[in-house]
């Protein structure tokens, strides 16, 4: 149950606290006085859409929170901490930021959430209904939504089945009209494949061979100069016909220093690395010998590298910039050739499997319109009975299901809410002869018959009552405070009828510069109930006349609530 709603700087109200409780909380006030800001700031908490023009001028952000008591809701804890907001002391605040450039921001216990986070959170909490919901009501996707929530847990099971069924039907018949459109560019796609895989296939690389070879070939074809250059760099390093070499100039640097060692421990030291240079010079001179050795001129083999190398070539041309890329485009290509080449079973599978969906989806369509079929005459009666404690005794309303001339999303389908407002007229849809009046009495019906199958903790009605008066407003006042017995119900309303049903009375007031300040929401007492009701009826808070018609319509009130 919503406990506190706090707004900042949004619309005309610049900071108030409407402090909330169960049963029936009705808000009045002068007009523009900012009224329908508390509908708006119950969206924003929702998660609906942030309109910065609703941001207070002057002001950089709007502020809306509202305190919701955990107990008795169900699974609405959990909800919380899941998007990571936390309870404490059994209340939680929700929270919505809507600055002035645009930027909106959510809070969940404490904890920052995306808006979506927070409308689902918020959403199960309050059913919100204006007088935008009535042209929503002559939708058919809204009278259908209708009669489904009617039906509860049931009807949505059916629902979701048939949908399922319906998505997968429309995912194979499109899957189907591709591959039975495309089976000629299949079969042309298919055969560049198995020419591609053919050729790959014809030469065999290995994984890494382009680069192995590139390297053999380059060797082959200086080996000439590298033999000739390992030669002379081992005369350099060790002669064998007695010229001068590396090593032999080290062997007489060292002998010198060695001759001097036993004068200076430095010359030594020097000498004693001179013997580890030699050393080494001694086993390079080897390798670089048996390097030499080893080098062979091969014309066979050079040919035979070049000719390998020009056949991955012509391959990496085409498949890839590597063997490595020939070889998985090869791989991928295999793949898809194994697809193709199935094109013919491909259709017959996707064929066979269109019709066992086609047969399940009319199944499932059949149980729900039987379903539905059975729910709208319940329907019917119930509205009709709530329509006759509205002031609406000889009213009529009937739910029709026809079927539909093809199969969509939400069954097989076409339903239409029929008022017969008089006794003897013929029931006519709503939007071919249903007053504004008859219209609202039609919706609040309706919300009440649907409230014991798609129960939510509060309702907010935004002068849901238009067009009402009269006698048809006294007994909106008594169904709406009837309805508050098993709800939270907070009402927007103009009329002093409903007004006098309240368990707690609101007013919105006006400052003299036009806004709205901490102090313009006012719970009322008894004394300023009448005056309010008062204003409501004539105008005029302090006429005898008025307030005495003030006072009867709280003394009906009250007798009806005892009652």
């Amino acid at each position: 149950m919503l406990e506190e709603i706090r707004i900042s700087s949004l619309g005309v109200i610049e900071s108030s606290t409407l402090e909330l409780g169960p049963g029936l909380t009705v808000i009045t006030g002068e007009t523009g006085a900012g009224k329908t800001m508390i509908v708006t700031a119950l969206g924003l908490l929702l998660g609906g859409r942030a309109d910065t023009g609703a941001v207070r001028t002057g002001a950089k952000t709007a502020r809306v929170e509202g305190v919701v008591r955990v107990a008795g809701l169900a699974g609405f804890a959990e909800a919380v901490e899941d998007v990571g907001g936390e309870v404490e002391d059994d209340l939680v605040v929700l929270a919505r930021n809507v600055s002035a450039e645009g930027r909106s921001r959510a809070f969940v216990g404490g904890a920052s959430v995306p808006v979506t986070a927070l409308a689902q959170v918020a959403e199960p909490l309050v059913a919100v209904h204006g007088q935008s919901d009535q042209h929503r009501l002559l939708q058919a996707r809204a009278q259908r939504e209708a009669l489904d929530r009617f039906g509860g847990a049931p009807v949505a099971s059916l629902l979701a089945t048939y949908s399922d069924l319906h998505r997968r039907l429309e995912a194979t018949e499109a899957e189907l009209a591709e591959v039975v459109a495309t089976a000629r560019e299949r079969a042309q796609e298919a055969d560049l494949l198995r020419f591609g895989l053919g050729e790959i296939e014809a030469v065999s690389p290995e994984p890494g061979e382009d680069t192995t070879l590139a390297a053999d070939e380059t060797r082959l074809g200086f080996a000439d100069t590298l033999r000739t250059a390992a030669e002379q760099a081992r005369e350099a390093l060790s002669s064998e016909d007695g010229q001068p070499d590396a090593l032999t100039t080290a062997y007489a640097a060292r002998s010198l220093l060695d001759g001097v060692r036993e004068h200076d421990t430095e010359a030594g030291e020097l000498a004693d690395r001179l013997a580890e240079l030699t050393y080494l010079l001694s086993d390079l001179a080897a390798d670089v010998a048996s390097y030499a050795a080893r080098i062979e001129t091969d014309p066979a083999r050079l040919s035979t590298v070049s000719e390998r190398r020009a056949a991955l070539t012509a391959l990496t041309r085409k498949y890839g910039d590597t063997i490595d890329e020939v070889l998985a485009w090869s791989e991928r290509s295999a793949t898809r050739l194994l697809d193709l080449d199935h094109t013919d079973e491909r259709i017959e599978e996707l064929r066979a499997e269109q019709e066992v969906l086609r047969r399940d989806r009319e199944r499932a369509a059949a149980a729900l319109t039987k379903a539905r079929t059975s729910l709208a005459e319940r329907l019917g009666l119930e509205v009709t009975s709530e329509l006759a404690l509205l002031a609406m005794p000889h009213a009529r309303l009937t739910v029709e299901v026809r079927p539909a001339d093809r199969f969509t999303a939400s069954g097989a389908d076409e339903i239409e809410l029929m008022l017969a407002a008089n006794t003897g007229a013929e029931p006519r849809a709503l939007n071919k002869g249903a007053s504004g009046g008859e219209l609202s009495r039609v919706m609040l019906a309706l919300e009440v018959s649907l409230a014991g199958t798609s129960p939510v903790p509060t309702f907010v009605f935004d002068e849901v009552d238009a067009g009402v008066g009269g006698a048809a407003a006294v007994e909106v006042g008594r169904r709406l405070a009837q309805l508050a017995r098993t709800a939270q119900v907070l009402v927007v309303t103009h009329l002093p009828q409903v007004a006098a049903y309240a368990d707690r009375h609101v007013v919105v007031e006006k400052a003299s510069d036009g806004s709205v300040t901490s102090s313009g929401l006012t719970v009322l007492d008894d004394t300023q109930r009448e005056r309010e009701l008062s204003r409501m009826l004539a105008g005029m808070a302090d006429s005898d006349t008025a307030l005495a018609h003030a006072r009867e319509l709280l003394e009906v009130a009250q007798e009806a609530r005892r009652g």
